[in-house]
C-alpha cells in the first residue's frame, strides 16, 4: 500500500503532528487483536483527514466503513459544534471496541455509528452532507458514488479511499484483472468524467481520490 521510499515516508511522520495517545492506542489494539490491520487509516491518512475536516468545517459527515474507529475519530475532531458523523459498517464483531474508542475520545455524542449494509442505509439517510468518505467493499465504491452524490451539499467534498488498490490499477499487458481492480477502474473513471464534480487523485498511502461538488 505504499509507494513511497520508506526513509522518505519516515520523514514525512516526522514532520506531520504526533499522533495522540488515543489515536496510538487504535492502532495498537487494531494491529494485535483485528484481521487485516493494514485497513487502519494510519498516521499520514488520519492527519490528513482531520485537516482537511478542520478546513472545512462541517455539520454532516458520511462515512462509509468504520473499520475500528481511527477515521471516524479524525474526521469528528473538524465537525462545526453540533456537527455529526454518521460512520457504516457492516462488522458487529468490532462494535464493542469501536464504541469504547468513541467514546474514549469525546466525541460519542456527535458520532452516529450504525451496523448494516450501507447500501441499504444509505437510500433512508435525509443529508445533505458536507463529506463523504468512502473506504468499505471496494466493489461497491461505484454504487456508493451513486447513492450519496445527490445527498452531498454543493461544495462538498467526497474522498475514497485505496484508489490506486495497491499499483493494481496499472495494468499489465496479458494480466488478468480481478473484480476490485477492475471496480475501482470503473470508479475512477466515473468520477473523472462525471461534469458535477471537479476531482483529484492523490498518491497518499494507497491512494485517496477527492471530488468537490460544483
Amino acid at each position: 500500500m505504499e509507494f513511497i521510499d520508506p526513509a522518505l515516508l519516515a520523514y514525512c511522520e516526522t514532520h506531520t503532528s504526533e499522533e495522540d495517545a488515543l489515536l496510538k492506542k487504535i492502532t495498537r489494539e487494531t494491529q494485535a487483536k483485528v484481521l487485516m490491520p493494514r485497513m487502519l487509516s494510519g498516521h499520514l491518512q488520519g492527519k490528513m483527514l482531520e485537516l482537511f475536516t478542520k478546513m472545512l468545517n462541517p455539520q454532516t459527515i458520511l462515512e462509509i466503513g468504520t473499520y475500528t474507529g481511527y477515521s471516524g475519530i479524525c474526521l469528528a475532531r473538524g465537525l462545526k459544534p453540533g456537527g455529526k458523523l454518521i460512520t457504516l459498517d457492516i462488522n458487529d464483531e468490532l462494535e464493542t471496541m469501536v464504541r469504547g474508542f468513541f467514546k474514549e475520545s469525546g466525541l460519542a455524542s456527535q458520532i452516529d455509528y450504525r451496523l448494516g449494509n450501507a447500501r441499504e442505509i444509505i437510500p433512508s439517510l435525509e443529508g445533505p452532507f458536507d463529506m463523504v468518505f468512502i473506504d468499505a467493499d471496494k466493489f461497491y465504491y461505484a454504487e456508493y458514488y451513486d447513492l450519496v452524490i445527490d445527498k452531498v451539499s454543493k461544495g462538498g467534498i467526497i474522498l475514497a479511499d485505496n484508489v490506486l488498490w495497491s499499483g493494481k490499477i496499472l495494468i499489465e499487458e496479458g494480466k488478468k484483472i480481478d473484480k476490485d481492480t477492475q471496480a475501482l477502474l470503473d470508479f475512477n473513471q466515473k468520477v473523472q468524467n462525471d461534469p458535477r464534480v471537479e476531482n483529484i487523485l492523490l498518491p497518499i498511502r494507497d491512494g485517496v481520490l477527492m471530488a468537490r461538488k460544483r
